[in-house]
Formats: structure tokens, C-alpha cells, sequence
């Protein structure tokens, strides 16, 4: 039973959780708090100050395996704020763990790799840093030059590896352990790109250009450890070109993924499974099969930033303005909720839970109906980021299996970190 509900569980890492029924009941427990959501008997929250300017990034540094058996967990976030400063936060009791020196150019994203205690952060001039995530200690830098950068994780034989695409259209290849390069290659002259997560197969990135000139690519990550073997580095041009690309994963498949774009009529979604095929006794060659697609409704808000994400195997989903919709990706719409009354900023998405952040000033619980037969949303409750003398709204949302943690833009232009914890 646990293993059909959470595939991720292992009792042989929690002290005193000797058998499944107890783990059971102790997440059982949890997830009934995160989807009742009462103030102080479910969760309790907190507001984390010390960045003296915009948080552009934040990401959980702590790993998703807490120790439910003696009721003690720990989760880390870490922010990256154009007040040139990185800073770790321990949500559970709502104070700074560690921050970095004032860099002189802020900061524009943060990747962190849990596994290995580290933070990489990117500046707005194409700086990368790598930093110990206990201790703040900088451990190593490396710099592309280039004020546009977009950045994918992955790990390959145990080693961590860091993506960069910049704004010239050169690809980087770094071992995040250290940030050596591996790899440098031309992707699209002169033009920037926007790089996809990896896939849930830790195989694939797709490359996005930012100029409609260009179409999309497939990146290779076992390049990474076989940097050599350049044939297999890049697919061909995917059969999609637009300036407006917005891409997400389908967790439940290997390498399925759907592509938004616009071409200044309508708005698309495409859906493509990739694989490697075998040509040859010595040829492989990447394939890219289109298997769905469909053209949103033309109603649907065309000046608003369109945010989309997965679920399973075919489910999507859209905010676009105020809404929260659901579709196949052949476009069939499953469920629309209006729960926010200013534009949705963020989703996040795991197996249990869906969370949207507003300019409302709101975050908005959702949880996955629990049938195996469908992919319906239930609409839980809000959670307030406070007073909006102070705030105007949360940017962004991430949660993991005991908290959930908010950006707050203040209205003076500093931002704060609303954070809520789930009692165990």
C-alpha cells in the first residue's frame, strides 16, 4: 500500500519507523493536514526577511526524505535576490542559515543539487557560482559573458552537470562539482535560447531559440560523460518556430514533451515523445515523433503570460490570467477554476499536490483525486502572504513533501519569503 501510494518511500533511512504501517499512517497524517489546511492546527507560517531587493530565484536545497518517526524535519530553501546576495533559510523555524558576500551584479537564478550540498547561482552578466550548501563557502566560478543565460541540471553515473545556454546562442556543458568545462558548442548563431528542465529519463533538453527564425532542438545529455561523440549531441530542428515557446515535461513517460507557441493568430500545443533509435550496428540517430496537438480556445487571454506544466501521461496544465484550466494534450479540457482574482504568477506540480501563486496576494491549494482513473483536481483552501499595504503579491511558489514557500513582493521593492509548515 505504501509503495502504490508513495513509489519513493524507504523505511531503511528513517531511525524508528520500523514498519510500513507506521511510515503509512505518518504521511497519511500529513497529507491530511496539507489538504485540510487549517491555520495552527494544520501548518503554521512564518515570513523570512534580509533580502534588501527583488528574490529572482528560489529553490529547495534540502532533500525530499524527512524523519517522520521522531517528528523532527528540516526543510532549506535557497534565494537569489538582486541584492547580489544568495541566502539559505531554514523554513520550518523561519530563520537565515547562511549568506553569501554582496556580489557586485545581482543575481538572476539559483540551480541546487540536494544530493551533493551544493547551490549554483548565475548573475546577470553570465557569472556562475558554485557554492557549499552548509556552509555559504564559494567554491569555485566559471563566466559564459553573456547578460542572457538559461540553465538545466542533470545527473549522469552519479555526477552532477550544469546546462548553460546564453544569450549568443553557445551551449555550455559544466561538471557542476566543480564548474570545468565540458563541453562548448555553437547552437544557434546569434540568438539566445531558452533551455526546457531535463526529462524524467535524465536523457533530454530541449533548446528553445528566441528568435522565430530558428526551431527548437533536442539536447543529448549522455554527452556530458561522452563529450567525444558529437554526432549524437543535437537533433534536428524540431517542426515548431515561434517567439513565445513555453515548454513542460509529462512526468509519468520517459521523454514526452509538450510545446507552447504562438503563431500570431492562435496559440498551439504540441506534444512530442523522444527516443534514440538504432540506424546501424554503429549508428544511433534521435527521433522526435509528434503524438498530439491542439489549438487553445480563442478566448483565452492573449496578452497574459501563458505558465504550463504536467501531470501522468496527458494531462496539462494552463494559467493564463486568472484561471487554472486542465487538458489532454489533444486538447480535450478536463476542469477550470477560478480561485484567484489577479493574475496567476506560478504552479507547482508534484504527485500529490498542485499550488498556484497570485498577485492576489494568495496561494491556492489543490490536491489530486486519488481514483488512478482520471486526473481531477480538488480546490483545498488559500493560504494569505499577509497585508497588501506591505505586499503586492506572491512571484512564485515551491513546495516539498512538509512545507510550502511563497515570494512575497513588497511594495518598497524587497521582497520576503512567506514560508508554511505542516505539523507533524
Amino acid at each position: 500500500m505504501c509503495l502504490r501510494r508513495w513509489a519513493f518511500c524507504n523505511i531503511s533511512v528513517i531511525p524508528g519507523m520500523q514498519t510500513w504501517k507506521r511510515y503509512y499512517l505518518h504521511r497519511s497524517n500529513l497529507e491530511h493536514k496539507m489538504a485540510s489546511g487549517r491555520p495552527s492546527v494544520d501548518y503554521t507560517c512564518k515570513a523570512m526577511r534580509g533580502h534588501k531587493g527583488v528574490i529572482n530565484d528560489m529553490a529547495y536545497l534540502s532533500k525530499n526524505e524527512h524523519t517522520f518517526a521522531t517528528g523532527q524535519v528540516q526543510s532549506v530553501v535557497c534565494t537569489a535576490s538582486s541584492d547580489g546576495t544568495v541566502k539559505t533559510w531554514n523554513v520550518q523555524e523561519g530563520t537565515q542559515i547562511w549568506s553569501s558576500p554582496q556580489q557586485e551584479v545581482p543575481l538572476a537564478n539559483i540551480i541546487t543539487f540536494p544530493l551533493y550540498k551544493l547551490a549554483v547561482t548565475i548573475d546577470c552578466q553570465g557569472m556562475i557560482k558554485l557554492w557549499h550548501g552548509d556552509t555559504g563557502q564559494e567554491l569555485a566560478s566559471f563566466s559564459v559573458s553573456s547578460s542572457s543565460c538559461s540553465v538545466a541540471a542533470y545527473t549522469k553515473n552519479n555526477k552532477p552537470f550544469l546546462t548553460v545556454g546564453t544569450g549568443v546562442g553557445i551551449l555550455y556543458i559544466l561538471a557542476a562539482s566543480d564548474l570545468s568545462q565540458v563541453l562548448r558548442t555553437e547552437v544557434f548563431q546569434n540568438c539566445g535560447m531558452d533551455l526546457s528542465l531535463c526529462s524524467p529519463d535524465g536523457q533530454w533538453i530541449v533548446l528553445c531559440p528566441t528568435d522565430p527564425a530558428f526551431s527548437p532542438k533536442v539536447f543529448y545529455t549522455d554527452c556530458a560523460t561522452n563529450p567525444e561523440d558529437d554526432e549524437l549531441i543535437l537533433s534536428s530542428p524540431l517542426p515548431v518556430t515561434s517567439r513565445h515557446l513555453v515548454t513542460c515535461w509529462l512526468p509519468a513517460e520517459l521523454a514526452r514533451i509538450a510545446i507552447l507557441h504562438d503563431d500570431a493568430m492562435n496559440f498551439h500545443i504540441v506534444t512530442f515523445d523522444i527516443v534514440m533509435e538504432k540506424k546501424s550496428k554503429y549508428k544511433m540517430n534521435i527521433v522526435v515523433q509528434q503524438v498530439a496537438s491542439f489549438t487553445l480556445p480563442t478566448q483565452e487571454p492573449w496578452m497574459t503570460k501563458k505558465i504550463m506544466k504536467g501531470f501522468g501521461k496527458q494531462t496539462l496544465l494552463i494559467a493564463a490570467g486568472l484561471e487554472l484550466k486542465l487538458y489532454t494534450i489533444t486538447g480535450t479540457e478536463l476542469m477550470v477554476f477560478k480561485d484567484h482574482h489577479k493574475i496567476i504568477t506560478s504552479i507547482w506540480v508534484d504527485p500529490f499536490h498542485v499550488v498556484t501563486s497570485s498577485m492576489d496576494l494568495s496561494l491556492r491549494v489543490y490536491s489530486w483525486k486519488n481514483d488512478n482513473k482520471s486526473s481531477s483536481l480538488i480546490s483545498r483552501y488559500h493560504l494569505i502572504g499577509g497585508s497588501h499595504r506591505w505586499s503586492t503579491g506572491f512571484r512564485s511558489v515551491a513546495c516539498d513533501d512538509v512545507s510550502i514557500v511563497g515570494v512575497v513582493a513588497g511594495t518598497d521593492g524587497t521582497d520576503i519569503l512567506r514560508a508554511y509548515s505542516f505539523n507533524l
